[in-house]
């Protein structure tokens, strides 16, 4: 099942030598008048002079607005301008942690976290940025630590919210992460379809298909695009005993991967014969071997037979 649990996660990710984001941590230098941000920072008749901070700062601004629009190649590319002329600051460091993240380097992006939070200004940004990219990298007691510490400082970080009600889904602790995706929710400025889509997978998890759906609706209604409500609204359907209208495909969809879903979601449910109808239909509708489709008629399969074996026990009683 997809969740979604960072703002900036998107798919097609290209991915920039890492050497682009170093070195922002050096004293900053007025760039020459020909330099890369010369145009950020042409002198007005009333400002002679622009000093280091507002440099970083409007460099900033500018990245902020890239990484909001997702356009990361543009977010890179400023990086590596600042580098050349030489402008930084923790800010900016915590900035370029967010690219990371966003480009799934998980690894690097805790690296760059960890420098900002030392910067009592950007510590809970940072605290935010290192719980995700810890829960990214499976290391899920620290995430915890992170990104409630986070919450703690300023309590209007939404991606921190969200994160924490993933972890504590992953600890199947349902009102913490009822009341974590509720005060995600509740901030300004949060991308509401991303956390309704991930309560609702948590509804699923839950076994509370109705909920789910409407938790799916919700999200679809805020951001039509966002294609793991669209698969996860087909799955919660689909466990709710909805087989055809979870299966129904759509312009752009791809037949065999909804059919698989569909038939995944039957097996959970219990339902094998169904299950393992839609998973050879997938199979052929791929037109080639479909691996992910064959091992889950296998998973199904298996599971029949267990609840076969299951029903033929003879029932004992003291």
């Amino acid at each position: 099942m997809n969740r979604i649990v960072l703002r900036s996660l998107s798919p097609a990710r290209a991915v920039l030598p890492a050497a682009v984001f170093l070195a922002f941590l050096g004293a900053a230098s007025t760039p020459a008048v020909a330099g890369p941000f010369s145009h950020m920072f042409a002198k007005s008749a009333a400002h002679k002079t622009v000093d280091a901070g507002d440099k970083a700062a409007l460099v900033g601004a500018a990245v902020r607005q890239a990484l909001d629009e997702k356009r990361y190649v543009d977010a890179a590319d400023l990086f590596e301008k600042a580098q050349i002329a030489k402008i930084s600051s923790p800010h900016l460091v915590d900035l370029d942690g967010e690219l990371l993240l966003a480009r799934g380097q998980y690894s690097d992006a805790l690296m760059m976290f960890r420098g900002a939070s030392a910067d009592p200004a950007e510590k809970a940004e940072a605290l935010e940025g290192e719980g995700l990219a810890l829960s990214m990298l499976g290391k899920s007691d620290e995430a915890l630590a992170d990104l409630k510490q986070a919450t703690a400082l300023d309590k209007s970080l939404w991606r921190a919210w969200n994160g924490l009600g993933r972890e504590y889904d992953i600890r199947h602790d349902w009102k913490l992460s009822e009341a974590a995706y509720k005060e995600g929710l509740a901030c300004a400025g949060a991308e509401t379809a991303i956390i309704l889509n991930n309560r609702g997978y948590s509804h699923m998890l839950q076994h509370q298909p109705e909920l789910a759906k409407t938790d799916f609706v919700a999200a679809l209604d805020k951001d039509p695009a966002l294609a793991a409500a669209r698969t996860n609204l087909r799955i919660a359907m689909a466990m709710d005993g909805h087989y055809d209208r979870a299966a129904v495909v759509g312009v752009g969809d791809d037949k065999a991967a909804v059919l698989n879903n569909v038939g995944l979601a039957a097996a959970i449910r219990g339902d094998y014969p169904e299950a393992e109808k839609l998973l050879n239909q997938a199979i052929q509708a791929k037109g080639a071997y479909y691996e992910r489709a064959a091992d889950n008629l296998q998973l199904a399969k298996q599971l029949e037979a267990r609840s076969v074996e299951h029903q033929a026990l003879p029932n004992v009683t003291p």
